[in-house]
């Protein structure tokens, strides 16, 4: 076991590699589009960097229905449909408040966060309402089947008009006053061209994915050796690897002082997997959460209700009040190693 933590360690290397040559090529898609911090963090960062985490529940709930998985297919691909959102509305946004704070401790006026009051506002209200109504369609009954159909396409079309929302409040909005770094492909040209830029995305996306590979494959090896059980394993392991794209760009854009496109990155992807994930599981799957998945899911409504009252109470937030999300994964992970489910 001691050979696959090693190889853990040298995925993270891999994941960390590919989340800063991602950061520096979406902001340069970004300036090449003409669009604000708001369209970069929470449509392009956050869907970019969803794409891996969005083909595991794919492969488990195929993989299951063709008798892969050893029969639990269902269970990973809905245990890393809800991982997702849990994760990102609680540890990442805890890793995010703690390295603001970290970072900016010795400024004497540091208490808020540098954000866009009404991108973070959209971001996490949309999150509240579409993953409410994909909760909310796990107690509807087999003979209303159709109704789940109807909820899907609605988070679907959803999700479309966020984006649309989103990329049209942001046209001509670029921040100018951030000074880009180089393109890492083309260091010595001061505008490169959007092919290249798309290139570096491709590039870096594929080191993100092979990192994400390694970690899931090998992180699998230590928690049978543990006796973690399937849906555990998917719902805190799996989106643990997969999201780490998501905490690791947030972290480095705080530490650049980009506030808005660090939380951007993780509202923005918290909306993506709470639409367009959930509308794949009603699709392919009877979507009956166990009370497991259950609790995942509303820890982290809690938690992002709890960052949408902040900000609707003072328009910004703190490092202090996103660290506060941290706490709702600990009365996740209590409440499973307890056996109180």
């Amino acid at each position: 076991m001691l050979i696959d933590i090693l190889w853990l360690v040298v995925s993270l290397a891999i994941i960390l590699a590919g989340a800063e040559t991602f950061t520096n090529s979406i902001e340069w898609l970004g300036k090449k589009l003409n669009l604000g911090a708001g369209a970069v963090g929470s449509v392009l960062a956050a869907v970019g960097t969803a794409l891996p985490e969005t083909l595991l529940p794919v492969i488990a709930i195929i993989g299951g229905n063709f008798g892969d998985n050893g029969g639990h297919g269902e269970d990973v691909g809905i245990g890393a449909i809800l991982g997702a959102p849990f994760m990102l509305a609680t540890l990442a946004m805890f890793l995010t408040g703690v390295t603001a704070f970290l970072v900016r401790r010795k400024q004497r006026e540091q208490k808020s966060l540098n954000i866009i009051f009404s991108v973070m506002s959209r971001d996490i209200g949309f999150f509240i309402l579409v993953y409410t109504v994909a909760i909310l369609a796990s107690f509807v009954p087999e003979p209303l089947g159709m109704i789940k159909s109807m909820i899907a396409v609605f988070l679907v079309a959803a999700y479309g008009f966020y984006v649309y929302r989103t990329v049209k409040g942001s046209m001509g909005k670029h921040d100018e006053g951030h000074t880009l770094a180089p393109l890492y492909l083309m260091r010595r040209s001061k505008n490169p061209g959007l092919g290249i830029v798309g290139a570096q995305i491709l590039v870096s996306l594929g080191i993100i994915v092979l990192g994400a590979h390694i970690f899931v494959k090998h992180v699998e090896i230590v928690a049978e050796a543990m006796g973690v059980p399937v849906l555990v394993l998917a719902l805190i392991i799996a989106p643990l690897a997969t999201e780490l794209p998501e905490k690791f760009n947030s972290i480095i854009w705080v530490s650049r002082g980009q506030d808005t496109l660090a939380l951007g990155n993780i509202t923005g992807a918290m909306v993506f997997q709470s639409s367009l994930l959930p509308a794949l599981g009603i699709a392919m799957t009877p979507w009956r959460l166990e009370p497991v998945a259950l609790l995942s899911a509303v820890l982290a409504l809690l938690a992002a209700c709890w960052l949408f009252v902040c900000l609707r109470r003072t328009r910004t937030l703190t490092a202090a009040q996103t660290m506060f999300c941290g706490v709702f994964y600990v009365v996740f992970i209590v409440a499973v190693v307890g056996g109180w489910l």
